[in-house]
């Protein structure tokens, strides 16, 4: 197990743009971040410069429960497949969250404890990320509260009964605890929610409670730091194999675990070792990347976060309530972004009814039941291992199997009973999401 994260900034030719403080719409400094974070992730995710950082003693004894994680051979999906290639992908489900959330979770949940803060809030989507805060805030003794969104907190009860069982208070979101959660539900009492909402009762609720922060599971440096440990894991193991990838494939929502799985593989392309083809695989039903702009954008629905420049559909976009809730953002992490922008990365979007059958067909040859979001990668894994039959090509392939999908059974009833469907926004139901973009000056 690898005793430091990587910083992937710190080899980026071209760094992404500054946040900006949406008060003096200035550059945000670190300072003016710790009314919301912890005084140590506020440096990292200004850290831009030190390439390796020391992961601490209590955080790396929290992590061997679970890590590292297995990097396995689908030696049964390519033979169902009848490809040449070669399919591996790094196991994340092996803990309670049943997802890669945790390693950023109890790296934030250590540092609040470091502080002396008393509790946390954040938000939630699918589940996963509010199921391993639950976890490390009970094992450090923080108290938690989650805001998850409305449709996937009724669609997944069972996700809120195992954040109750560590003792976090849950609450469907948006909802009539916050100011901002009022002005939501006046405007559109029957909402599902998104994560930009959720977000924004989070940290509404953190700024206004005594000894609190706000911590938040994708889409920060600071979260894309945290989970380099997948890549750097799988590179060790690839590495005792012999094995180099061709193409690393990872889902994408806000970019954490994307970013954790290719940060190795992007160094070797940043410092021209190697050059992967990298693929960020997000629903056709929220294209940040494939549809989104690239501009300046609040992280949050109720526009009370830092400017990021990032790829997005806007603030104002609520998605369709499919059921990859954990991908279900506006917006895109900028270091992710910022790659993609300048080439060194590409994006496809797919339909959910695709993902599932990808999903099943995994499944049966694996036996391995995967969420709905790494079911997007798997897709897309199993489409470029098709490719490589017609083609001859023995790639080697590289995904990120996030989770297990255990607390998705009512999308997998959905999609075996013939009653899912597809939905892909119109031109004109992102241009609604386009206008609530906020006026930046050219920096």
């Amino acid at each position: 197990m690898p005793k430091q994260w990587y910083n992937l900034r710190a080899d980026m030719k071209e760094q992404p743009d500054p946040m900006i403080n949406p008060a003096t719409m200035q550059p945000a400094t670190e300072e003016d971040l710790y009314p919301v974070f912890c005084k140590k992730l506020a440096h990292q995710e200004m850290d831009a410069e030190t390439r390796y950082v020391d992961i601490p003693e209590e955080i790396q004894e929290m992590y061997k429960i679970y890590r590292p994680s297995p990097l396995c051979r689908a030696y049964n999906l390519e033979k169902a497949l009848g490809t040449p290639a070669k399919i591996y992908y790094k196991f994340e489900g092996n803990n309670t969250s049943g997802s890669h959330k945790l390693n950023s979770a109890i790296a934030q949940a250590y540092y609040a404890k470091d502080q002396g803060l008393t509790c946390l809030t954040t938000e939630t989507g699918a589940g996963q990320w509010g199921t391993a805060l639950s976890e490390a805030c009970s094992y450090f003794g923080l108290g938690l509260t989650v805001f998850m969104v409305k449709v996937s907190y009724e669609q997944k009860p069972f996700r809120k009964a195992v954040m109750q069982t560590f003792d976090a208070n849950v609450i469907a979101s948006p909802s009539n605890t916050t100011n901002v959660g009022r002005q939501i539900l006046a405007n559109d009492p029957h909402t599902g929610g998104s994560l930009g909402c959720a977000i924004s009762e989070a940290v509404e609720k953190a700024v206004s409670t005594e000894n609190c922060r706000y911590v938040l599971g994708s889409v920060l440096n600071q979260v894309l730091l945290h989970q380099s440990i997948i890549g750097l894991e799988a590179k060790k193991a690839m590495d005792i194999l012999g094995e180099y990838p061709d193409v690393v494939i990872g889902c994408a929502g806000g970019g954490s675990n994307l970013g954790g799985l290719i940060a190795p593989y992007m160094q070797d392309k940043l410092t021209g070792k190697a050059d992967p083809r990298i693929v960020a695989v997000e629903p056709a039903s929220c294209p940040s990347f494939t549809r989104g702009k690239y501009a300046y954008d609040f992280c949050d629905t109720g526009k009370i976060t830092p400017l990021a420049k990032m790829y997005t559909l806007g603030s104002g976009f609520i998605p369709s309530a499919n059921h990859a809730g954990g991908l279900r953002y506006h917006g895109m992490s900028p270091i992710l972004s910022k790659l993609y922008h300048d080439g060194y990365m590409d994006a496809v979007s797919v339909e959910q009814t695709k993902v599932f059958e990808a999903a099943t067909f995994f499944a049966k040859h694996e036996t391995i039941l995967p969420a709905p979001e790494s079911a997007h990668a798997i897709r897309a894994a199993m489409d470029e291992a098709l490719r490589c039959k017609e083609t001859g090509e023995e790639k080697t392939i590289l995904f990120g199997l996030t989770g297990t999908g255990y607390f998705d059974m009512t999308a997998y009833t959905a999609f075996l009973e013939g009653k899912m469907s597809d939905y892909v926004p119109t031109d004109e139901d992102l241009q609604r999401g386009f206008d609530s973009l906020p006026q930046v000056p050219e920096r």
